[in-house]
């Protein structure tokens, strides 16, 4: 059997994205230790910081020698990179896409307009509240990518604000007018926030909707054959993978295994998973310090046991630990194991 062509790189101006699968940016989750994990196992042709709040960061302006929480590595970290910020004020996305196009030398400023949280829609107009208005979804547009300078803006959305609000083809064509580099359609309204399932045949509408502008397919990916399969049913030019990666972030690698035609790397043994998670750890408490990487490596940790026998068991403990040594026991004695690890009696990696 002659294998599929292997699709073409993605270009974002003038990056490129090779091959053409995205880590989607996802608040609390995808942080400088999570991204360095997504490097080391390879495949990931563009990774995203955590969104940023356009209005909280305007301080940068007067603050250069500092950076929010949410941009700490990013000056020096690998590219390419993108990151994502959210508000609905077009001059405050411009001075802050300013910043990181000519500051943070970021290689995309990505503008989002899917999220569904209340905080960031019913309390602040913004995410995927503003697509119920295209127009001023293509004027913020529009002011970024002029503030940016020629670094790509690109934009992220829903298909509308519900299914009695489809605007996706709408809002996709006037960000195209408004010179954006790139869009990601996430195969959902924003009513249904994760629920139900993502509607493929509407984002490859939006896609035949637009002329200019390359399009990313975003929504329930939960394998690398699905990437594959869903970046060559729908005519897009990239797929983005959000939830799956968080439990796997070895799909990136095997996903770009198959789009070349070659056998995709296995999952790693619950052994190697095991000693990920201890990885996963030390990354962690490196950037945060131990108190603080403890509690944000609880979520971590239950992303990683997703599916695997005792997952159940393990989820409940480890959401519990507060401490170093709670957590490092609880790994030792409650994660799914095939076999006795070599660590088992003189302790982890990072004891």
């Amino acid at each position: 059997m002659i294998a599929p062509p292997r699709p073409a790189p993605l270009a974002i101006g003038p990056v490129v994205v090779d091959p053409p699968i995205l880590q989607a940016p996802m608040a609390g989750y995808t942080n400088y230790a999570y991204r360095q994990v997504v490097r080391e196992f390879g495949g990931a042709g563009l990774l995203a910081t955590e969104m940023i709040a356009a209005r909280s960061a305007i301080w940068l302006e007067s603050h250069r020698s500092e950076n929010p929480d949410r941009l700490w590595g990013v000056r020096d970290e690998p590219r390419p990179l993108a990151v994502q910020m959210w508000d609905n004020d077009p001059e405050n996305l411009a001075q802050v896409g300013r910043r990181l196009a000519t500051d943070f030398r970021v290689s995309v400023v990505d503008l989002n307009f899917g999220c569904p949280v209340r905080q960031v829609t019913e309390k602040a107009h913004s995410g995927s509240w503003l697509l119920r208005d295209p127009d001023r979804v293509g004027t913020i547009v529009r002011r970024v990518v002029e503030a940016c300078d020629g670094v790509p803006v690109t934009a992220k959305i829903r298909l509308g604000c519900s299914d009695a609000c489809r605007t996706g083809i709408e809002v996709a064509q006037r960000i195209e007018e408004a010179g954006a580099s790139c869009l990601t359609v996430h195969g959902r309204v924003a009513a249904q926030f994760f629920k139900g399932e993502a509607d493929w045949d509407a984002i490859a509408a939006v896609k035949r909707s637009v002329s200019r502008m390359p399009v990313v397919g975003n929504g329930d990916i939960d394998s690398a054959e699905t990437a594959v399969r869903r970046l060559r049913e729908s005519g897009c030019d990239g797929v983005m993978i959000a939830r799956e990666a968080l439990s796997k972030p070895w799909i990136f690698a095997q996903a770009a295994a198959l789009l070349r035609g070659e056998e995709p790397p296995p999952d790693p043994t619950l052994d190697e998973q095991r000693e990920l998670v201890f990885h996963h750890y030390d990354l962690v408490c490196r950037r945060f310090g131990v108190e603080r990487g403890t509690l944000l490596m609880r979520k971590f940790a239950c992303s990683y046991a997703q599916g695997l026998p005792g997952a159940r068991d393990f989820r409940g403990k480890v959401s519990r630990v507060v401490t170093r040594e709670e957590f490092l026991e609880v790994m030792r004695t409650t994660f799914p194991r095939q076999a006795p690890s070599p660590d088992a009696a003189s302790g982890s990696p990072i004891a």
